[in-house]
Order: structure tokens, then C-alpha cells, then sequence
């Protein structure tokens, strides 16, 4: 099983990982990332991940 971690205190509220993954995971709340996908959608891609500026996203199987 996926298992996505999202940093609070270091995201910038940017928005890459919303524009990036292909399966429309993310969303911003309150100028935060935010999982909004079902994590079995995930693909693994790590796009997010290696595209955050702030390195506030990790993934892990």
C-alpha cells in the first residue's frame, strides 16, 4: 500500500503537486497540500514528490 506524507510546516502552498500528478491527488486547503485521492489510485509515479520545491512530499510503499 502507498503511503503519502505531506509536511505542513515545509509546504510552501505552491500548488506543483496539484498541477503534477496525473491522478488528481492533491488539492490546497488553507494554502496547504492536501490528499484528496484515494491513495490505491496512486501510481507511483513520485512526480509530486520529486517536483516539490520544498521536499514537503515523501512516498513510501
Amino acid at each position: 500500500m502507498v503511503d503519502i506524507k505531506i509536511d505542513k510546516d515545509a509546504c510552501l502552498g505552491c500548488g506543483v503537486c496539484v498541477n503534477t500528478c496525473p491522478v488528481g491527488m492533491y488539492e490546497l486547503n488553507d494554502d496547504k497540500a492536501t490528499i484528496v485521492g484515494n491513495l490505491d489510485d496512486c501510481t507511483l509515479c513520485r512526480a509530486c514528490e520529486s517536483s516539490c520545491p520544498a521536499g514537503a512530499i515523501t512516498i513510501s510503499e
